[in-house]
């Protein structure tokens, strides 16, 4: 089908992702791919901008919000990945081009971020804007480390983490208790935001989303909702979530008054036992960020993307092509997917 048979592009705002339900998931479908989750994250009151292509038989969207010009995706520091929402192949390759074209009536960039590169996504992406004219810088934005699992059972990953990682849960193993709930349960939830709020991490941005999130999750059955409590007092909880083969780690604390317990520790070889022999996953996946102490659970990395797109034929985007050129990101875009794939 050529391009004279896609329909004009509809951008709409607010409540328009509930057009998203109609389209289907990806194959390796996420948390972060559902239209669940762009409803969530409309009600924390980003507006969004649903850019949507169709032709006879398919359709594809990006879920986008926009400010001053500036078109970004829809999504905050909860989402993992964004991508795409299109059918793979041909077909949908011209539906994002054709979004990526239309664009340019509503902003005079349009930046991606963090965008998945072990699917294609990136790459796609990519070519759709300069398909459609746009002037593209591809860069690594942030990195995600993951655990392979390869049929191994938890006594065999564990077998291989480090030396001080496997001594301290064995001195301290027995110092808590810990449960992993596959339900939402309100009281352990509070638990949960109890021990975040008093943890070392910055406060939530939105508690009532990830509270929203791990119900609508628990009532799927794809919650992991873990607690580890001493003498009767929860001192660590973590929330993860599984979906396609894949385990999720969206959310974890403790309390430093107990740091000394290290409760966390044991609760997350707890959630990692669980996911491992229970759920038989075959990835697990600890989000975005280089923490240190992410290396001693997982085993790869992957890099995640910026595709930073601009239309040069609207003035406002030559003082950042400017910018970009004067700190060297104007490379190839193919050519910046090429290293990081022989890195990630």
């Amino acid at each position: 089908m050529n391009g004279s048979n896609l329909s004009v592009i509809e951008a709409r705002y607010h409540d328009s992702v509930n057009v998203l339900q109609a389209l289907t998931a990806p194959a390796a479908a996420a948390p972060f791919d559902r239209a669940e989750w762009y409803a969530l994250l409309a009600e924390t009151g980003l507006t969004p901008l649903i850019a949507i292509a169709s032709d006879a038989e398919h359709t594809a969207a990006l879920a986008l919000t926009q400010e001053g010009g500036r078109i970004a995706p829809l999504r905050n520091w909860y989402s993992f990945t964004w991508r795409q929402l299109a059918p793979e192949g041909e077909a949908g390759d011209r539906l994002l081009e054709a979004i990526a074209r239309q664009l340019k009536t509503r902003g005079h960039r349009v930046t991606l971020e963090p965008v998945p590169g072990e699917d294609g996504s990136a790459e796609r992406l990519a070519r759709a804007f300069r398909a459609a004219g746009w002037r593209v810088a591809v860069e690594t934005c942030d990195t995600n480390h993951i655990l392979e699992v390869r049929g191994r059972s938890f006594a065999e990953y564990w077998s291989r983490r480090p030396g001080p990682l496997r001594t301290t849960l064995k001195r301290k193993a027995n110092k808590v208790v810990t449960e992993v709930l596959t339900r939402f349960d309100p009281a352990v939830w509070a638990e949960y935001e109890a021990i975040y709020a008093a943890s070392w991490k910055p406060a939530e941005d939105q508690p009532a989303m990830l509270r929203a999130f791990a119900q609508s999750e628990g009532a799927a059955g794809r919650l992991r909702l873990g607690v580890a409590r001493a003498e009767g007092i929860a001192v660590a909880a973590q929330c993860w979530t599984v979906e396609n083969g894949v385990a999720y780690i969206h959310k974890l604390a403790h309390l430093e008054s107990h740091k000394s317990l290290s409760a966390g520790t044991t609760l997350s070889a707890a959630l990692f036992a669980h996911v491992i022999d229970i759920d038989k996953v075959d990835l697990v996946d600890f989000g975005t960020g280089d923490q240190r102490y992410k290396a001693d659970w997982m085993e790869a990395v992957r890099p995640r993307f910026r595709i930073d797109c601009l239309d040069l034929g609207q003035p406002a985007a030559w003082a950042p092509l400017a910018k970009r050129l004067l700190r060297g990101a104007g490379a190839s875009p193919a050519a910046t997917l090429a290293r990081a794939r022989r890195h990630g």
